[in-house]
């Protein structure tokens, strides 16, 4: 493949998640429109296609990058990518179901640029959408006629438990006091509640491709690998992203006191930064805390520990593609996609 400039990547996968959008959109929307009236409402307003008051809108209904993983990967790997349109929707509508639970675990009140789901039509109505959300995937996969349907749809359910495991282990975490958490636990906590959904995806995109298991297996670590550089990135952000490109509160995740990746691996530097951060932590954080706080987490080496390990990741990803795609033409849709959800400004 010719060389690629700096910019290349970036609209690759502008393009590619237009695409994704374009052709996943329609099948999603049938989805959702097979709800009960209630439901319905509450899950289009969750992905910005209509207001509070059940009006046409146009908000943002998110980036599409699971289902846009779903079909490049079908693509690298010799698929039919418009075969796996169902997988790749099915995949959104998980995905779907664990942002409206996470919006209500962590009290969060904007999602793309407006209110969350929970604080419009009430938490425990919300709670039930997600779980709605969940259901009508696998049914989306399982009404499927494509032969992989099945398998796609029992790794999917696999997924869904490893995402809940990690959600506990990220609560539990939250109730522990600084020094009882450990870096690497936090990494496996992070791996289960994102990487398991990236590889998951991948991992579908390889079966409708008709992949071979040592591929299936290549193309979910590749996924997973990803998707915890993702992370790393997006807990970045939490703490120094602008608003305007985030769509939440600066310093949300440092007002919640959450244990994110940058603010673990500041807490156990063994810095007296890091003693200022558990100082800060042990009790709520004004404006003023909040400022302090991502200072000390920045100066006792968080954000560039944060940075560097989401480079070593996206290099593992890279990696782990490669051997199942040794094609780097064909797998150039995949690369300028993680690229483009590790490279983020914020």
């Amino acid at each position: 493949m010719s060389q690629r400039t700096e910019q290349a990547p970036a609209l690759e996968a502008a393009a590619l998640l237009e695409e994704t959008r374009h052709i996943v959109d329609p099948e999603l929307r049938a989805a959702v429109d097979s709800l009960p009236t209630a439901m319905r409402r509450m899950v289009r307003y969750h992905f910005g296609w209509e207001d509070a008051d059940g009006l046409p809108a146009s908000g943002a209904s998110g980036k599409a990058v699971r289902p846009a993983m779903v079909l490049a990967t079908a693509g690298a790997l010799r698929g039919a990518p418009a075969r796996a349109v169902r997988a790749a929707a099915a995949v959104e509508l998980v995905h779907n179901f664990t942002l409206l639970h996470d919006d209500i675990i962590d009290r969060d009140r904007t999602r793309r640029h407006r209110p969350t789901a929970w604080t419009v039509f009430g938490e425990s109505d919300a709670l039930l959408a997600g779980d709605a959300l969940q259901a009508l995937a696998l049914r989306v996969l399982l009404e499927d006629a494509h032969p992989a349907a099945a398998p796609a749809a029992a790794r999917l359910a696999a997924c869904v438990v490893e995402v809940c495991e990690g959600q506990q282990v990220d609560g539990a975490l939250e109730r522990r006091d600084c020094e009882e958490v450990a870096l690497d636990e936090c990494l496996a906590m992070a791996g289960a509640k994102t990487g398991a959904l990236l590889g998951c995806a991948c991992a579908i995109g390889a079966l409708y491709a008709g992949a071979d298991r040592d591929e299936v297996a290549a193309m979910d670590a590749f996924g997973r690998e990803a998707g915890l550089a993702f992370q790393l990135i997006d807990d970045i952000i939490g703490i120094w992203g602008d608003p305007r490109h985030t769509g939440k509160p600066v310093g949300a995740d440092l007002a919640a006191r959450k244990k994110s990746l940058p603010v673990v691996a500041a807490l156990t530097s063994g810095t007296a930064e890091g003693a200022e951060l558990a100082e800060l932590y042990a009790g709520p954080l004004t404006e003023a805390d909040q400022e302090r706080a991502a200072v000390a987490i920045d100066r006792a080496g968080g954000r560039d520990w944060a940075a560097q390990h989401a480079a070593d990741r996206m290099a593992g990803a890279i990696d782990r593609l490669s051997h199942a795609v040794p094609d780097q033409e064909a797998a150039g849709g995949l690369l300028s996609l993680v690229e483009f959800v590790t490279r983020r400004t914020y």
